[in-house]
């Protein structure tokens, strides 16, 4: 399966596109001088069709850096010393289910192993789906509903350090917040409600010998689940974790019923 690199404004091989030159993979290293080394966007997509349009519109943005379009990841990782560092890698997962095993399992190898934020792109804007794309370790959702606008932000976003997800999921947390259901309460997708528990009370700057004594709990107990919640959202101390799930889940829409332990 041919691969498509899309670079933004500098021809570099013969042009697929009006507005967005590109380059043939397969050709010889020795014919890769040209290419720059900057940084670069990595589309994942096994259907060629999606992947190269999808390639297109981004690069006709001009965004700072490279879009390289490869049908998997094998594909990139076999070709992957001829191109630029990774700023991003968008994984369009089109109409398929992150709950799916094969499906969870790569966006966890690839947020286990590269550096680069790993995006979601899918057809769906399901609030449980959302939740397990970030619990796999994804840096943000895109629903393909939204323009090339709304995606490129996202992108830009989630590059900067934080997680987008659509407001449409937002709102639809809202409401259900709202009317009472205890099953959709946010922080159930992403951590087990012992975890959830803890979560809250790190947010609410609480200490550990606090914490434990509010929830029954032994301080080394707490101390275990801080590190498996630091994990689950890629942060390296507590402070970064209640940063991170303010600014996923902001204390007003959350609410946890306003109850204090």
């Amino acid at each position: 399966m041919n691969s498509l690199t899309m670079t933004n404004g500098k021809p570099v091989q013969n042009n697929l596109f009006h507005a967005a030159p590109t380059i043939d993979p397969s050709m010889n290293d020795s014919d890769h001088g040209a290419l720059p080394r900057g940084r670069s966007l990595l589309i994942i997509d096994d259907r060629a069709l999606d992947r190269q349009c999808l390639a297109y519109c981004i690069s006709a943005h001009k965004m700072d850096m490279d879009v390289l379009a490869f049908g998997s990841m094998h594909e990139w990782e076999r070709k992957r010393h001829d191109y630029p560092p990774l700023a991003a890698i968008l994984l369009n997962v089109g109409g398929k289910k992150i709950a799916e095993p094969a499906v969870a399992e790569e966006i966890r190898r690839l947020s286990s192993t590269l550096e680069a934020p790993i995006i979601v792109l899918a057809d769906t804007d399901e609030l449980s789906q959302i939740m397990k794309a970030l619990e796999c370790g994804a840096k943000g959702y895109i629903p393909s509903s939204v323009s090339i606008d709304v995606c490129i932000e996202a992108i830009a976003l989630s590059m900067a350090g934080g997680i987008f997800v659509p407001a449409s999921s937002v709102l639809a947390m809202r409401q259900a917040i709202e009317s009472g259901n205890p099953a959709a309460r946010p922080l159930a997708g992403m951590f087990t409600e012992r975890q959830a528990e803890v979560v809250e009370a790190l947010r609410r700057g609480k200490a550990n010998k606090i914490i434990a004594y509010e929830l029954n709990l032994r301080e080394s107990t707490v101390k275990v689940h801080i590190r498996n919640i630091m994990k689950k959202v890629k942060a390296t101390n507590r402070t970064e974790v209640a940063y991170k799930i303010k600014d996923l889940f902001p204390l007003s829409v959350e609410g946890m019923n306003g109850s204090e332990h």
